[in-house]
């Protein structure tokens, strides 16, 4: 999706989108990185707090009635109000009867140019969740997660058969020239690499459309993909336009590969004690 101003028309577009999706024979539905609104991270700004609701609040009410009207699963990503001055950026799982199964909250939180997330969000406190539910058991990891092999391989571990990754991601204007391409590619590499060495499908759900100023805002590059458990891209979208995309996600796939190749088996879990530190002299 392209977002717009308002965030009461980003929410009528998603629930329009999700129809769509549904009609088309989805089963589970992600939407992109903080739907409800423009990228607001491009900014401090204390008074975009205001964009933040409670969970249960008024967009998993409206998502859990649509969900158990269409019978499917949505992935939401939210602005989080957990309590004044503590705020994260939390993805919503709701299952295929309307219930809201649970919520994970973002764990690695960036700050770069343009995208100061430091700012407004909280780190996650929930570890790397999974969440049983009526096509799957899937993990709903959240954009500069995508970059972090522990929290596939953790949600793996936990029984994920397909990750999903909300994504915000663009490009700054002055770079694009020079650093886009390389950017991208690295993008969707180390998500094709997790779903090669967990063996699980991943969904990389990115949002679309430029936002901000024009020297000084970003162009989101869209892209939104799904790798099977091979690495092997199944669904693709385009750059320039708002897309669904419909994928299917056969779990006998995921015991094709891992049995051919088993990572799993191999693991020397003996000798990774180490990787809770930060840095090994």
């Amino acid at each position: 999706m392209a977002c717009a101003m308002d965030p009461n028309e980003n929410l009528a577009k998603a629930e329009w989108r999700i129809r769509e999706a549904a009609a088309l024979g989805a089963q589970i539905v992600c939407l992109q990185e903080l739907f409800r609104s423009q990228y607001f991270c491009r900014e401090e700004n204390a008074a975009l707090f205001d964009l933040a609701e409670s969970i249960p609040g008024p967009s998993t009410h409206a998502l859990c009635r649509l969900a158990a009207e269409l019978g499917v699963v949505v992935i939401a990503s939210l602005f989080e109000r957990r309590a004044a001055g503590v705020y994260h950026n939390t993805a919503a799982v709701i299952d295929a009867d309307g219930s809201l199964v649970g919520i994970y909250r973002k764990m690695h939180i960036p700050d770069d140019p343009l995208y100061f997330e430091k700012f407004y969000f909280t780190p996650g406190d929930l570890g790397f969740r999974t969440f049983d539910t009526r096509f799957g058991r899937v993990a709903a990891l959240v954009c500069w997660d995508q970059w972090y092999p522990e929290a596939a391989r953790l949600a793996a571990l936990a029984g994920a058969q397909v990750l999903f990754y909300p994504t915000a991601i663009g490009w700054h204007p002055a770079e694009k020239a020079e650093y886009g391409a390389a950017q991208e590619d690295a993008w969707r590499t180390i998500q094709r690499a997790h779903a090669i060495a967990n063996g699980v499908y991943v969904a990389a759900v990115n949002r679309v459309g430029y936002e901000g100023p024009p020297k000084h805002g970003l162009e989101f590059w869209g892209g939104s993909f799904v790798a099977d458990p091979f690495g092997q891209v199944v669904a693709q979208a385009l750059h320039d336009r708002e897309e669904i995309l419909i994928a299917e996600c056969d779990p006998l796939r995921i015991e094709e590969v891992r049995r051919n190749w088993p990572f799993f088996r191999d693991r020397r879990i003996d000798a990774y004690g180490d990787i809770t530190q930060r840095l090994l002299d």
